[in-house]
Order: C-alpha cells, then structure tokens, then sequence
C-alpha cells in the first residue's frame, strides 16, 4: 500500500470474525483519520409470501431485511460508542444461487462505488476441503477488489 486509505470499507454479519474485523477497521479508521463504511450484504431471493399475496404477517424477505437492518444499526451503534464515526452503513442484496461470489461481488462493487482504499472483512475459518469446495466471502473479495484487502480472524484467548 502506497498511500494511507481515505475510505474504510468493512463488511459485517454476525459471526465473530466480523465482529473482529468490525473493530480492526474502526480501529484503522481512526489511525489513519479515514471514513469508515460498513456494509451488509443479505443472500435473498424474489421477495414473496410462501401463503400467497393475501397474507398479512410479514414475508421472510421483509424479516430477512428487518433482521439486516438491526444488525447494521448494532454495528454502527458499538462503532460509535468507541469514538469512531461511521460515514454511512449500507445494505445491499446478494443472489442465493452463486451465494459466495455474489456477496463478495456485492461488497466489491460497493468498494468501486465509494472509493475504497481498504476492504475489511472476517474470515469465517473455514476447513480446508469446505473452502475448496464453496468458497468464501472474503476469498471472493480478495480475488476481485481493485485495492488492498483486510482479512480478520478472532484471536483465540489461551
């Protein structure tokens, strides 16, 4: 890395390693006096009612983005408390049939959108032969951003 990032972009679930990364970019963020991102990327598809238009109780689609939304006001919530402000929180949709690569492509994309000069993200720890076989989030990421890219594990306590 040639130059200092301007923009952080950090890419959040609910999985420790997120949390992890969670913390590193916002600690990034303030080291380098950069604007902090976060984004979520939710894997849904068509939005629908299993029951039929006529139901009244909220689709899975609406509690999936409900359930996103909270998670992102947490996020941006414990980032704040550290004395770190977030620029902005975004939330973006992700295919489920090529799930790994279209949530890597989504966070990718919205790095491209905002400038990016870094992307955080957790690595979920996947075994060696699951990783060869589905992929990850943070591989997909890593193969297709345009800057550097910031892979989080949770340090184990001993």
């Amino acid at each position: 890395m040639n130059e200092l990032p301007t923009k952080i972009l950090v890419a959040t679930d609910r999985s420790q390693n997120a949390f992890a990364a969670v913390r590193k970019a916002a600690e990034t963020a303030h080291a380098f006096g950069a604007e902090l991102h976060v984004v979520h990327v939710v894997p849904v598809a068509q939005p629908y009612h299993l029951f039929g238009a006529d139901v009244e109780e909220p689709s899975i689609y609406e509690e999936d983005m409900q359930w996103a939304r909270d998670l992102l006001g947490e996020q941006v919530r414990k980032i704040e408390e550290s004395g770190v402000k977030v620029t902005k929180a975004s939330l973006r949709e992700g295919e489920p049939d090529a799930e790994v690569i279209s949530l890597g492509e989504e966070i990718v994309v919205l790095s491209e959108e905002i400038g990016a000069g870094l992307i955080v993200s957790g690595s979920r720890g996947l075994g060696g032969v699951r990783r060869a076989l589905v992929g990850s989030v943070s591989s997909s990421i890593v193969r297709h951003a345009h800057c550097p890219v910031l892979v989080v594990r949770r340090q184990e306590k001993a």
